[in-house]
């Protein structure tokens, strides 16, 4: 490990007033390489938003060329041993399934390639938004090494066709192929990215917190289940949200014909 690598922090965070969190991954001269130290970072910065009832959304993004080049395969090869390369996956996981477990919507701000587990990575994201230049790929199988994990994630995003072409091919997409095959939901010029990000995140944090959180956490448990179980799933959330103060006066000013008024919880609160 360089000292710029160890005296540099692997994820960079910021937070604005609204709660929207930008976690940035921080090691672009390794092309944000998602290296042990690198998932234990980005563990961390998201146990903290989980536990931050001031969070609203987090933006995902990237610091340099890439967003995100996958596995550190240098790392990987230095002391090859199955139990260590379970070890590994394991923790990928358990960051892979804690984006999706946050209670807050997470964007994927995608500035460059976005290859193997870092296509898994914004396929991950509840939404995403690339600038045009950005490339995809889950590019394992070019090295003898199919990408299993991502697969999980990518089959859940695209058509099981492409996402099989992707995966049996290697071969990159572009940013408009990513956004007609359902991977990323919007691409920008470069110089509006940020501007597109922002217009996502306008949207979400006008509406109220316990509605986001209570139909991120359903919409993936239903979608996981057979179709009996999903409408179970989703009647008990839609139950529990019809309970809660914030749809309560939501609906009555529907009723009412005027604007809701949802409170706003404090910063830190």
């Amino acid at each position: 490990m360089s000292l710029t690598e160890r005296d540099d922090p692997f994820v960079l965070k910021t937070q604005d007033a609204r709660g929207v969190i930008t976690l940035t991954l921080n090691r672009p001269q390794a092309f944000n390489a998602l290296s042990e130290g690198m998932l234990t970072a980005l563990q961390a910065e998201l146990d903290a938003v989980a536990a931050d009832p001031s969070s609203r959304v987090v933006v995902l993004a990237a610091s340099g060329k890439a967003f995100c080049a996958g596995h550190d395969l240098k790392q990987m090869r230095a002391a090859p041993s199955l139990g260590y390369y379970e070890t590994l996956f394991a923790q990928c996981t358990r960051v892979m399934l804690s984006l999706q477990r946050l209670p807050v919507p997470v964007i994927a701000r995608v500035q460059g390639i976005a290859t193997a587990a870092g296509c898994q990575l914004v396929a991950m994201c509840d939404l995403a938004v690339a600038a045009r230049e950005a490339r995809f790929a889950v590019s394992g199988v070019n090295l003898g090494l199919f990408c299993s994990t991502p697969s999980v994630a990518l089959a859940r995003n695209l058509p099981r066709k492409q996402a099989m072409e992707m995966l049996l091919t290697g071969d990159f997409i572009s940013a408009e192929e990513a956004r007609e095959r359902g991977l990323v939901n919007r691409v920008a010029e470069a110089d509006r990215l940020d501007a597109e990000v922002e217009r996502l995140v306008q949207r979400i944090v006008a509406k109220p917190r316990v509605a986001i959180a209570v139909g991120k956490a359903q919409f993936y448990r239903q979608v996981e289940a057979g179709i009996e179980s999903a409408y179970e799933i989703a009647g008990q959330a839609m139950a529990c949200n019809m309970m809660d103060e914030a749809a309560l006066e939501g609906v009555q000013a529907f009723i009412d014909k005027r604007s809701p008024t949802w409170a706003v919880a404090e910063p830190g609160s």
